[in-house]
């Protein structure tokens, strides 16, 4: 991963990594850096500044303080904020594009931040049209099309909100969601377990369309540690997730933690 400086830390490719391919996209991609477009859409405080610090394993949205806490009450209108951050997996550079949605489901009619959210990524879809339309392309255009959005579900151990299934509704046709449950250490093992099942439960229910990871049992170019690992990953979901901010010093070296009293 790229540190502080902005230098690589020369991580070495895994014998098992796509881009010891040659013939590979990833491999073409290696060195110009692959971007990946990503949304996370939540509630205030289910932890999504959280989460995105410690997936890049630094701090790439501030901690906020309310400068009157007299107006912590005052929900602010949905917003689009972007990050974009460097990093480096398996030899692999990753340009990583966050579209963060601070503001979404403070209100009691959520249905502006449902239009907004619809609205951009269709104008995205719309701009890329555009472009392969010209005559003349840009060779600088960037595609700024949503690869996936994280969906941060508040973690009440019952089942989908309304505003869940609403939201998951009419964005599964326009991007790949993958549900994620939020502060998922609020709740004990089994309390997890059986609230991540209804979850699925109420997905297959609702037809909500989520990210499925290809099975590809079926395919040549797959190997089977691929198809092993899509397995894995499609019986985890929804994914249960805790983001921490505290940093501490374990043999030599920085390690993100997350004390309890």
């Amino acid at each position: 991963m790229r540190d502080g400086s902005g230098e690589d830390n020369n991580v070495a490719p895994s014998v098992y990594s796509h881009v010891s391919r040659p013939g590979s996209h990833r491999y073409k991609n290696a060195k110009k850096g692959l971007p990946f477009n990503l949304m996370l859409i939540g509630e205030s405080g289910l932890g999504r500044s959280t989460f995105l610090n410690t997936l890049c394993e630094r701090s790439v949205v501030p901690t906020t303080n309310v400068p009157n806490p007299e107006q912590a009450h005052i929900a602010e209108p949905m917003q689009f904020k972007h990050y974009s951050v460097d990093m480096d997996e398996d030899g692999m550079k990753i340009i990583l594009n966050i579209i963060d949605t601070p503001g979404f489901g403070n209100g009691t009619d959520n249905e502006t931040c449902f239009n907004q959210i619809q609205e951009y990524l269709e104008t995205q879809f719309d701009e890329v049209l555009g472009e392969e339309n010209r005559i003349k392309r840009n060779p600088k255009f960037k595609d700024s099309r949503v690869h996936a959005i994280l969906y941060f579900i508040n973690p009440t151990g019952h089942s989908l909100r309304e505003i869940d299934i609403e939201l998951m509704r009419r964005l599964g046709n326009r991007a790949n969601i993958i549900p994620v449950v939020a502060r998922s250490d609020s709740l004990t093992p089994r309390e997890l377990v059986l609230f991540k099942q209804r979850i699925m439960d109420d997905i297959t229910a609702h037809n909500i369309l989520v990210f499925n990871f290809p099975n590809s049992e079926e395919d040549d170019d797959e190997d089977e540690e691929t198809v092993e690992e899509n397995s894995e990953l499609r019986a985890m979901m929804p994914f249960a997730v805790v983001g921490c901010e505290e940093v501490v010093n374990e043999d030599g070296r920085p390690v993100r933690v997350r004390n309890y009293p």
